[in-house]
């Protein structure tokens, strides 16, 4: 019975952060953090946001079916996976606003 329940959340949460590929791809950034805070964002803040997404992923499942009943199901995804994993993958180092970085690309 755990094997299944584990699949399901492994297959659920590579459904979710598959999906989300594609969402960052929108948002451009015009930051330009510093080492101190690149470095971080890289110790400190990731790795709590990747332990926040797999919680808020743990969260959204086991609340999954009242969120169902009330009609909020959206607005609980968007809040507990959606909001944390945009945050941890989506968002370039030491920036502070989710999205990607701008590059300029230098024509020849």
């Amino acid at each position: 019975m755990a094997h299944k329940i584990s699949r399901i959340f492994m297959a659920f949460t590579t459904a979710v952060l598959l999906g989300l590929s594609g969402i960052g791809h929108a948002n451009t950034v015009q930051e330009t953090p510093s080492a101190l805070a690149m470095t971080g964002d890289a110790l400190v803040a990731r790795p709590a946001l990747l332990v926040t997404t797999v919680a808020g992923a743990a969260v959204f499942i086991v609340s999954m079916p009242f969120s169902a009943l009330g009609g909020n199901m959206a607005e609980a995804a968007d809040v507990l996976v959606t909001g944390p994993a945009k945050a941890t993958f989506v968002r370039c180092l030491g920036c502070t606003i989710s999205g990607r970085k701008v590059s300029e690309v230098v024509e020849q």
